[in-house]
Parts: C-alpha cells; structure tokens; sequence
C-alpha cells in the first residue's frame, strides 16, 4: 500500500480569518491542506467586487497519513484551534466530500455555487441594495444566470425591473 493510500482527510476549525495562515503552516510541516474558495459578491462604501472567500468560514481540509506523520502538531500550528476529533482521535470524513468540492471548481480553482434564488414566483422579496434599496417587491422570475426579475409597486402600478440576484432577499 503506498503512503497516499493511507492518508485520510479531515477537517481543521481555524481561528478567526486564519485560514489562509493555517493552510500555509500546516503546508511548511509537510502536509496537504485544502481550503475550497468562492467568488464572494462583497460590498462597502458604495464598492462592489468580488473576492475568493472560504467556503467554509474558519475551516480547511488537511489530508493526514497517521502511521508515518506527526498529526498531533496541527493542533499548535498557528491559525489552528483544533483538529476536529472523536475523542482523542481525529475523525476522518470520506474522500468523496473532496472529490465532490474538487469536481465543482472552475478554471480558476473557486467552487461554483448555484447561484439560483430559491424564490416561487408570487413570493414577497425585499431589495437590499441599489435605487430601490428597501422596496418590496414580488418576485416574478430567474431573469438569465445572475439577475432575476421583480414587480415594484411604483407610482400607483407594479413595474417589472430586473436586479442582480445578490440584490434581492426574502421578505
């Protein structure tokens, strides 16, 4: 049996935005981390981008063979809180859940997200962001892959208008 068939994955809770730091200690002591990132739609001060995020807060991947390394070092490796454990063992999860996130990933190396509102048409939307920010609306349909369409009460009449899908929330 070769060493990657004994390694397992398991999953590490970081401290607080470390995760990028844990990922690049746990990497130096010699193991294989893996942190799975999103494109995060982010505003502030009237600025909009979007930045890879985790897409796990506060947790990463780390691909552990127990016979041959030393697993005990990640719990004080900085930017790690804990290796998260059955008891005094820490609890493998199945490779399937990588493989699946790996699979997802697009050309730039960040998961896709399905990015589809979970919205029925007829049901009460609020807008967040943008000229209408606060209004109530109904929502009426996926517009193409990032916008939907809602009805506005407007001037006395509902006015179809067509917003980004992060603009809009449930009512």
């Amino acid at each position: 049996m070769t060493g990657d068939a004994l390694r397992r994955w398991y999953v590490v809770e970081t401290h607080p935005h470390a995760e990028i730091k844990a990922a690049a200690h746990l990497h130096r002591q010699g193991f294989e981390t893996y942190l799975p990132r999103y494109k995060k739609r982010r505003s502030h001060a009237r600025r909009v981008e979007i930045v890879a995020a985790p897409l796990f807060p506060r947790y990463l991947f780390v691909a552990v063979d127990m016979a041959t390394q030393r697993w005990r070092a990640i719990q004080s490796t900085f930017g790690v809180a804990r290796l998260i454990s059955h008891g005094d063992m820490p609890a493998p999860i199945q490779d399937l859940v990588i493989d699946g996130l790996r699979r997802r990933e697009d050309e730039a190396g960040l998961v896709r997200i399905d990015t589809r509102p979970a919205f029925l048409p007829g049901e009460n939307i609020r807008v967040l962001d943008g000229a209408f920010e606060a209004c109530l609306g109904l929502f009426e349909c996926v517009a193409d892959r990032d916008r939907v369409a809602i009805l506005l009460e407007f001037l006395g009449r509902k006015v179809r208008i067509v917003l980004a899908t992060a603009s809009v929330a449930a009512a």
